[in-house]
């Protein structure tokens, strides 16, 4: 099992920054990559960030390139989201997920609400 805690979350203005942290427990050596994902009220919850604990490979969707960083604590217990320049599309909950070696999204957080005013 794996424990995953997200915060950081609150409400900015448009062109302002927040950033997320997700402190995971548990065996966190199971898991092969950590991701975030967002939902917005009344949408589907859509991928944001990857990083690959092994390689710290980054991927990131075309909408936060260049705004939002993905980064691993050294100890490979902490995965943070540095989001800049928000927009008021960037309003969701945000979540954090540890995803195991065959690829799926096996543990989820609570999620942090993320409140970005024009």
């Amino acid at each position: 099992q794996v424990q995953l805690v997200e915060s950081g979350g609150g409400l900015v203005q448009a062109g302002g920054s927040l950033r997320l942290s997700c402190a995971a427990s548990g065996r966190t050596f199971s898991s092969y990559a950590m991701g975030w994902f967002r939902q917005a009220s009344g949408k589907e919850r859509e991928f944001v960030a990857r990083i690959t604990w092994r390689t710290g490979r980054v991927f990131y969707a075309d909408s936060v390139k260049g705004r939002f960083t993905i980064s691993g604590g050294i100890a490979k217990n902490t995965v943070f989201l540095q989001m800049n320049s928000l927009k008021p599309e960037d309003t969701a909950l945000y979540y954090c997920a540890a995803m195991a070696t065959d690829g799926n999204y096996n543990y989820w957080g609570q999620g942090t609400q993320v409140t970005v005013s024009s």
